[in-house]
């Protein structure tokens, strides 16, 4: 009797939680359809991005997207700033921290990745072994964006100043990789998969580390203020929508990994190496403002900004959105 009983509880459980989980993968939303325009770039920080879309989560929290591709996270941002887009997904922090010393009227409405991706692909024939072997060389990386960030940090570092290296723009995806591997320059600093990509193809002429330090990188949604403002309610279902895919992507990673595989067309390879940098996840974390603070003094010291004082980037952060969809995520000290 006692067997049955809890046969008969383990059942219900079971009927319980299956519909719990049934009722939470499927929307409340029954209102008409809402079109959002998204501006990206073609990184492996989409994660969410792209299995929110697989899943056809978009849809069935009652909105439409229409995606436009750019280089850089840079570019995406600033298809927001010029009315090309609604949102930005992806872009990282410090593009976000240029444009608050320019005093747009931008937010980060949360972050999508925490990353380590951006690496330093030299050539052993230019006399380069380690960070220090770079002075006196070209080497390229793409101005605005990140990845500046990381190779004048890394510079200093390893007693170098800016000056001490030619800085080369290179502003395309074949630029970054076909620059350093046809010998247009001595080393290059850019983000996965181009960089492995210039690895291989240099085989036993290239030299490789991390331009991180292990410091992440946030990958982020950025919106205007008045956007914002304007379609809160599609803020949080928009978010809504990435909290489910991050749900799906916890419990389903083989099938997540092949779906970010597919959308960069790499390899399996290649792909388990990538996957590993990311901590995909929806959050607003004081990390984040720490980074950006960073970065605006890292820009004060070396002349890239008019500004002589670090913005108050609490004004280019908005909370609410997170903190109705997933309060647990938002940790920044206000």
């Amino acid at each position: 009797m006692i067997v049955k009983k809890l046969s008969v509880a383990l059942l219900a459980l079971f009927v319980l939680s299956t519909a719990f989980a049934a009722a939470s993968c499927r929307s409340s939303y029954s209102g008409t359809a809402e079109s959002i325009v998204v501006s990206y770039a073609p990184f492996q920080t989409l994660a969410l991005l792209w299995t929110a879309d697989e899943r056809g989560l978009f849809k069935e929290n009652g909105i439409a997207t229409t995606v436009r591709e750019y280089d850089t996270g840079a570019a995406s941002l600033d298809a927001v700033l010029n009315g090309g887009a609604d949102i930005a997904v992806g872009p990282a922090e410090f593009p976000l921290v240029g444009r608050a010393f320019k005093k747009e009227r931008i937010r980060a409405i949360a972050g999508i990745d925490k990353i380590e991706h951006i690496a330093v692909v030299a050539r052993k024939d230019r006399g380069i072994e380690q960070a220090s072997s770079l002075k006196g060389k070209k080497v390229g990386t793409t101005l605005g964006t990140v990845s500046e960030f990381y190779l004048g940090r890394l510079l200093e570092l390893n007693g170098l100043s800016r000056q001490a290296v030619t800085v080369v723009d290179l502003k395309t995806p074949p630029e970054w990789e076909n620059a350093v591997v046809d010998g247009e320059i001595d080393a290059v600093v850019t983000a996965q998969p181009w960089a492995n990509s210039a690895r291989d193809r240099l085989g036993a002429n290239a030299v490789f580390w991390s331009a991180q330090s292990s410091q992440p990188m946030h990958a982020l949604i950025i919106a205007t203020n008045e956007w914002i403002a304007e379609h809160p309610e599609l803020v949080n279902r928009f978010l809504k929508s990435l909290a489910q895919a991050e749900e799906y992507v916890n419990r389903n990673p083989t099938a997540a990994k092949a779906i970010v595989q597919k959308r960069l067309n790499l390899d399996a390879s290649d792909m388990e190496t990538i996957w590993a940098q990311n901590q995909y996840g929806l959050s607003l974390d004081q990390s984040l403002i720490t980074a950006m603070e960073d970065e605006a003094r890292w820009m004060i010291s070396n002349n890239l900004t008019n500004e002589k004082t670090v913005p108050d980037f609490l004004d280019y952060i908005h909370v609410d959105g997170l903190m109705a969809v997933r309060p647990e995520a938002v940790s920044i000290i206000r």
